[in-house]
């Protein structure tokens, strides 16, 4: 398996930044966070120094005399074997979350010793929700690992030509192996990004693998609600994580919290759901009634779909069969297209720095999957589960705002017509090369 992580050039471009601090990087657990530190040091310093938290008392000491940084330097050096020389060592502080006082160390670091370069990763469960800790606010950068997209699927599973021809924006030749990146993308909605998923698939292409790897992963995930989420929020949590399926089955996939528990109000659930946003778990998507700059300063927190993190994790969830595959287009229209809904919200995502909301009038009478705020514009984007392409609701929305591009994706061929793009669902991932 070649595993493609588009992260390690964002890491690439912190290294080589003036005056960088010590990065976090941000994931749910399993997303791949130790591989990707260890390769970007493998691939950008003479030396790494792993530190490792779990379950090493050695190092909960160390760090609990005080926070000196020469102090703890020749320490980590005791600890990691080897000498720690300014900017030709990456140290690394994996699971960090189980030492807070390392946690709080980075802002010294950054004062006393910027020559170190330090990457640091943990369960956002312990990293972001530990009680008492004193967090380095503005002394650390931050960077987010989402699950494997399309894009860096298709190395993953040996398809590295399919990645190139989509990157070349070829669209007569993308057209002529159109059926071969439906297949792709067919395959990647039922395994979805998770890299152990992935990487299980891809020794044997055995579906089974992949589904009993994610059912792992799902279990893992409800061990460290019972661990890290507070006995009064445990249980709504949960109902909250089981309902996201039937969610996005409905035709209208506004969240609706009467639809986790009878006569349940928001109050009865936004704690539980911070939880869960603080965790990486679930994407918010807001509604916005203006599609305007800044598109944040728009959104109405109080009406808002949620997604997973990972659309292998939500097929696993909703049970779905191995068999759907062969059966033409079916998988991109089962559960009212909430599979491929997902897809977009989740490649889109993986884009740096963009805002995502959706839009409805004030009838409710028109819907746009996803606005999108890129750089000085707001994009709509319209997500088709089939090959019907009416669109009454951008009609609607072309009216009353005239913007400058719209998007529509689905899985027709490329083409530009004034400013409507049609993007085909496996090159959405190119949209801002394509729209620029």
């Amino acid at each position: 398996m070649s595993m493609r992580r588009f992260a390690l050039e964002i890491l690439a471009d912190w290294k080589a930044k003036p005056g960088h601090k010590p990065v976090i990087i941000n994931g749910i657990r399993q997303v791949g966070k130790t591989w990707l530190m260890k390769e970007f040091g493998r691939n950008h310093y003479k030396n790494t120094a792993y530190i490792l938290f779990e379950k090493n008392p050695r190092l909960q000491e160390l760090f609990s005399v005080d926070l000196d940084v020469r102090r703890i330097l020749t320490g980590l050096e005791l600890e990691a074997g080897k000498k720690i020389e300014p900017r030709d060592t990456l140290i690394i502080f994996d699971e960090i979350q189980e030492c807070p006082n390392a946690l709080t160390s980075l802002k010294y670091f950054n004062e006393n010793a910027p020559e170190y370069d330090i990457v640091a990763a943990g369960s956002l469960l312990g990293v972001f929700l530990h009680s008492g800790v004193s967090f380095p606010v503005g002394k650390v950068e931050f960077m987010n690992l989402y699950p494997l997209s399309f894009s860096e699927f298709l190395p993953a599973i040996g398809e590295e030509k399919l990645y190139e021809l989509i990157k070349s924006h070829d669209w007569e030749l993308i057209k002529v192996f159109r059926d071969k990146l439906i297949i792709c993308l067919k395959t990647y909605f039922y395994t979805g990004g998770m890299p152990e998923v992935v990487l299980n698939f891809s020794r044997g292409r055995d579906f089974n693998a992949a589904r009993e790897t994610q059912n792992y992963i799902l279990d893992s995930y409800q061990l460290d609600f019972s661990k890290h989420i507070p006995v009064n929020d445990l249980q709504k949590a949960r109902q909250l994580w089981d309902s996201i399926p039937v969610q996005l089955s409905k035709d209208n996939k506004k969240f609706v919290y009467k639809d986790v528990k009878k006569n349940a109000t928001a109050s009865t659930f936004e704690t539980a759901l911070g939880w869960l946003e603080s965790c990486g778990l679930v994407h918010k998507v807001p509604r916005v009634s203006k599609p305007a700059l800044p598109l944040k300063g728009y959104a109405n927190t109080g009406a808002f779909k949620l997604y997973l993190c990972d659309i292998g994790l939500l097929s696993a969830m909703s049970v779905l069969d191995a068999r759907t595959l062969l059966q033409g287009d079916a998988l991109f229209t089962e559960f009212k297209g909430a599979l491929t809904e997902q897809y977009a919200c989740q490649e889109m995502k993986c884009v740096k720095g963009l805002e995502i909301a959706y839009w409805t009038n004030d009838s409710a009478t028109a819907e746009i999957d996803f606005v999108v705020q890129h750089e000085s514009q707001i994009i709509p984007v319209e997500v088709k589960s089939s090959v019907n392409l009416k669109a009454k609701s951008m009609a609607v929305y072309r009216k009353k705002f005239e913007p400058k591009n719209e998007i529509r994706t689905s899985l027709v061929n490329f083409n530009k017509s004034s400013r409507l793009f049609d993007i085909p669902l496996y090159a959405l991932a190119e949209f801002k090369g394509i729209v620029e």
